[in-house]
């Protein structure tokens, strides 16, 4: 890592494990910009998720958006649009708090698509249950963001990948350097419910799909 990525990482890191924002007081705090946001959540959330506790510091999820914070994290994943139906077959954050919190919220896994079920590792919910996960979201977790400079030229990706090796967040599967294998397989278990779920509804043989 060189010195200039080194002190960026730092500065980052400070704003993403500094202020933090409920849902609510988000929609007005965090800027329309890219960049990069990380979830946070108490010991009560740590334990309902059935994680081991962390330094304070370490986030549960951290993701980053390339047009816009808003859309990204407080549309997409908490859902704060009530013009727009919460949807976690959109959102890889939704899917795996969904499968963590399987038993807790009684949520099953569906097809994201069941006019045309396939894809099964990008499983949703039912509305109602969609409904419920946006409700424990907005109640127990907290959002802390970096917006990226205009004129910083390195890509959103390599910074996100810098704090990813630093934090490890236990609920980031893609360039996350250890893949929680409780999340990896209670996420597989939704999948395979929301394949369970086209083979009742259309009698078909997805045995073959992912």
């Amino acid at each position: 890592m060189s010195e200039f990525e080194d002190s960026l990482l730092v500065a980052v890191v400070q704003s993403l494990s500094g202020n933090r924002y409920s849902i609510s007081a988000a929609t007005t705090a965090i800027p329309n910009n890219p960049g990069l946001y990380a979830v946070h959540g108490g010991e009560d959330v740590w334990a309902a998720l059935g994680l081991e506790r962390r330094p304070t510091d370490v986030p549960l999820y951290v993701g980053k958006a390339e047009d816009s914070l808003i859309t990204r994290d407080l549309k997409t994943h908490f859902a704060v649009d009530p013009d727009h139906a919460p949807r976690t077959g959109s959102s890889t954050l939704r899917r795996s708090l969904a499968a963590l919190l399987h038993d807790r919220l009684g949520l099953r896994g569906v097809p994201r698509n069941k006019a045309d079920p396939g894809y099964f590792h990008n499983f949703g919910l039912e509305q109602d249950a969609d409904r419920r996960l946006t409700d424990w979201m907005q109640r127990h977790l907290t959002l802390a963001c970096w917006p990226k400079p205009p004129d910083l030229r390195l890509k959103l990706r390599d910074i996100e990948r810098l704090v990813l090796e630093h934090w490890d967040p236990p609920i980031n599967l893609r360039d996350s350097p250890t893949k929680l294998p409780q999340l990896v397989a209670a996420r597989a278990f939704m999948a395979n419910q929301a394949r369970a779920w086209a083979v009742e509804h259309g009698g078909e043989d997805f045995s073959n799909d992912s």
